[in-house]
């Protein structure tokens, strides 16, 4: 997803009240006219604009008489962080994949000596999920040389899983 136009499309303080409204419930076009007092043939156009962008999606709902309702909803989690010095603006727009990577960024700038073992974690995570998208991607690129499915044997690294011994999975199942 662009910034520019993510910025752009936000920019608009009817679009941010229609992406307010939808961070509740979905909806559909008469209810966000009603509650924002704007005329449905607006709301339409900025609901557009949302949906080509990719901020939201359209989902269509039964109803017990006439036809199904199309009502909007969030399509995904975006982060927006905007940096403005005296000699420097810098722009970030992040996905849930990089929400917990500022969090620690945050943390290690507040003194939180704890949020660099967090960061030590996600690199794990970060590096077994990289080596596990090779693996697929060499998988696909070469199916000759993988007769076999992979499985990532070294995620134990990360605390994404926890650890478990073999002696403790014995005495589990003895038990």
């Amino acid at each position: 997803m662009d910034l520019e136009a993510v910025l752009d499309v936000i920019g608009c303080k009817t679009r941010r009240d229609i992406l307010a409204l939808l961070t509740e419930e979905p909806r559909f076009v008469s209810q966000i006219s009603q509650q924002l007092n704007i005329g449905q043939k607006a709301i339409i156009g900025h609901l557009k604009a949302m949906e080509d962008l990719g901020l939201i999606n359209p989902s269509y709902k039964k109803i017990e008489r006439g036809r199904p309702r199309k009502y909007y909803e969030i399509s995904q989690d975006i982060e927006i962080k905007i940096f403005i010095k005296p000699d420097t603006i810098n722009m970030h727009m992040m996905g849930e994949e990089f929400t917990e990577l500022y969090n620690i960024e945050e943390r290690l700038y507040m003194g939180d000596h704890e949020a660099i073992e967090d960061l030590r974690t996600i690199i794990g995570k970060y590096k077994n999920a990289l080596r596990y998208a090779e693996e697929l991607l060499s998988q696909v690129e070469n199916p000759e040389k993988h007769k076999t499915k992979t499985i990532i044997t070294d995620i134990t690294q990360t605390k994404a899983i926890p650890e478990v011994k073999i002696d403790q999975l014995k005495n589990l199942y003895n038990k």
